[in-house]
Order: C-alpha cells, then structure tokens, then sequence
C-alpha cells in the first residue's frame, strides 16, 4: 500500500491536490494505533509522522500549539512536566487491538476525540480542543477556532473536527487547553452494588461539593470515586463523602497501583475478553437497563464516566447490542473485531436517515469529491440497517 509523507503543509496541499487529479482517495494517519477500527480500504495513507514537534507552549496560560503527528506519551510528559495534564485523559488504543502501545498520537487523539475518566467532569477532547490549522479535500490550508480561550470569534469548528475521524480535513496544528495536575489523587471503591444502586451513589458523589473528578461501576461490583487537588483537600472530602453515601455502603481507599489498574478497565475495557469489543455511549441515568438487557445475550462489560459509557464484548453481529443501545438513547461503536465482521458491520452507530443526510453535506463543504471517504466507515448505512 502506497503511504506519503508530507514534511509541511505545503506539501500536504500538493499531495491533496495531486489525489484529486487522480481520482484517489487518502486516509491520513498518525501512529495507526486506531487503524483497525472501521473496515478495510483502498486509499493511500499519509502520515503525519513527519509533522510532530511543539510550536509553542506557554504554562502560565494553559494552551499548548503542537502538531498533529506529535505522539501522545510525549506531549503528556511535556505538560506533566509544568504540574499539568490533558484533562480529558486521552488513552492509547493500541493494546485494545494488538498493537504495541505508545504509537498514539495527539492528532489521531484529537480525531477519534478519545477520552477518559475525567471527561465526565472534564468534558470530552473537543471541549479543550482551542483551534487547529488544517488542509480541506480541496487542496487549501485553512485554520478554526484560535489559541486563546476567550474571544474566539466565528464557526465553532474545533467541536467539528474533534470526533471526525479525519473526514473533514488533515490536522497540521493543533492549539490544546491544558490544566494544572492535581498533586494528589485517591481512589475509593465501594463493593457490593447492583448496577441501579451504583449509579445513584455516582450521582449523588459527582453532585457533592465532595468535588468527585471521576464515577465508575464494574460488573463484578465494584463502583469507583477519584478525588484529586491539594492533599489538605483531598483529605477533608474523603473523610466527608463515606458520610455523604452512607446508606449505599462502605467505602474503602485502595493503594495508587490497585487504583490504576481498576481505572484503566473502566475507561479502556482493556480487561474484557473476547475478540469483538464495543462501546457504548448513552445517558447515565440509563446505563442499568441497558447492563441488564445484555444479560440474556452472554455479554462481559465495564462503565465509566458515571454511567455514561459502558465497553461491552460479546460475540455475534451485535444488532441486539445496538437495538439495546438505541432504545436506551445512546448509541454503540465497534471498536474490536475481526476483518470479516468490520466489512460487513458499519463501526459507528447508524443515523437516522436525516442525520446521516446532514452529516454528509458538512463533510462535502470541506471535502467536495469525497477525498477523505475511504469507506472506513461505511457512509451509507441508515438505521434500518443495524448490522449485516
């Protein structure tokens, strides 16, 4: 398969157009950790690898300008170096799909808007997403949003191309908030609840002035609170939240160790087995009924972000998995599976027909001939065609 190169935009542009001239379709990469995701195609990669580096860093403001191909472990060395973090802590996908960890990169980060634990309070990659610089499927380099926080003026087109895979344009800068690390961090876990019972007691920590940063529940039982800020702090809401949910039960602090291991299964599913792994996005509120239809269909899952999202691995097409999904209001992604199920199986969820229509025309306003649509993600496919 052919893969180019690009040093600069400029070469970017020259390689955009030269597809267009041919009739080519491109995909853009930056480490490939997501690469299998979506179905296979036939287009020419371009990556990114050669556009990485830091353009400017300023610790006092809190903004970060760094180029797409730049790899993840490196820009949160570079910030957790300055007390800071990306506070939607982004994750690597490449050990969910056989791959080496450490090839992500905060482009792809960006693209596929990955997000941790946090983002229930912290919000999602694209709430810290300022501005970027980027080619169209025209061939023209163009910018959005700024590299400040306030007076940010026009379209708000960082929260588009946060999340698009890549389909409205190739990243060649990206301008990131970033916060202040918390000098500590604890985990409290409480063993025991059902799923109903779990996410009340999410609710009500994430809803104290406990200020819980992060609200998790496994299947075995296991529902999970992370405070962080000044160690005085921490120390006083700690003592005061096993008060605040008393009547769900006990809570216990768990060691730094045991507590990364338990956050890394809520927030990557790294811990379930089996060879087709989906995630699902839906409201919290709702997250017990969906666990509890997935109890006839011999399915293994962990949630995060107070309910919000829950990995799932189960065998099989999945479409009583997006059934349940859809009828909780939420929607469900593919993110693991063979190549014979991601060719007949869209990754993402299927829109309604209106939606799918408007999200065509925003993708052809940046990319007219389709450049970027390499069939990954099987534009096409409308609700009545949940799985193959």
């Amino acid at each position: 398969m052919t893969m180019l190169e690009p040093r600069d935009t400029a070469d970017l542009c020259e390689i955009v157009a030269a597809a267009n001239a041919r009739g080519e379709r491109l995909e853009v990469i930056g480490g490939g950790s997501k690469a299998r995701i979506g179905a296979t195609r036939d287009a020419v990669l371009v990556s990114m690898r050669a556009m990485s580096g830091v353009v400017d860093y300023d610790p006092a403001e809190l903004v970060l300008t760094v180029r797409p191909g730049t790899k993840l472990s490196e820009v949160e060395a570079l910030v957790a170096g300055q007390g800071q973090m990306l506070a939607f802590e982004p994750f690597d996908h490449g050990p969910l799909l056989g791959e080496a960890a450490g090839a992500a990169t905060i482009g792809g980060v960006i693209a596929a808007s990955v997000a941790g634990s946090r983002r229930v309070t912290a919000g999602s990659a694209r709430d810290h997403l300022l501005g970027f610089a980027a080619v169209s499927g025209r061939g023209e380099a163009y910018v959005g949003g700024g590299k400040v926080v306030k007076n940010v003026t026009g379209y708000d087109l960082p929260k588009l191309m946060a999340g698009s895979w890549g389909r409205l344009g190739a990243m060649t800068e990206l301008t990131i908030k970033v916060l202040p690390r918390p000098r500590v961090t604890l985990t409290m876990v409480m063993d025991g609840l059902d799923p109903t019972s779990a996410h009340a007691a999410m609710a009500r920590a994430l809803g104290s002035n406990a200020d819980v940063s992060a609200a998790a529940h496994l299947e075995r039982g296991v529902t999970l609170l992370r405070l962080g800020g000044f160690e005085p702090s921490v120390e006083a809401r700690s003592a005061a939240l096993p008060r605040i949910l008393a009547d769900f039960g006990v809570l216990r602090r768990v060691d730094a160790v045991e507590g990364d291991v338990l956050w890394r299964e809520a927030s990557t599913g790294y811990a379930l087995a089996g060879a087709v792994l989906w995630r699902v996005h839906l409201p919290p509120a709702r997250m017990p009924g969906f666990v509890a239809s997935l109890a006839t269909l011999d399915a293994r899952w962990a949630s995060d972000w107070g309910g919000g999202l829950v990995w799932v691995a189960l065998d099989g097409t999945g479409r009583e998995l997006r059934e349940a999904a859809a009828t909780a209001g939420g929607e469900a992604i593919l993110v693991r599976a063979d190549e014979a199920m991601r060719a007949r199986i869209p990754a993402l969820h299927p829109r309604s027909r209106g939606v799918a229509l408007l999200e065509e025309r925003v993708r052809r306003a940046f990319d007219p001939a389709g450049l970027f649509e390499t069939g990954r993600f099987m534009e096409g496919h409308h609700a009545n065609q949940l799985s193959a």
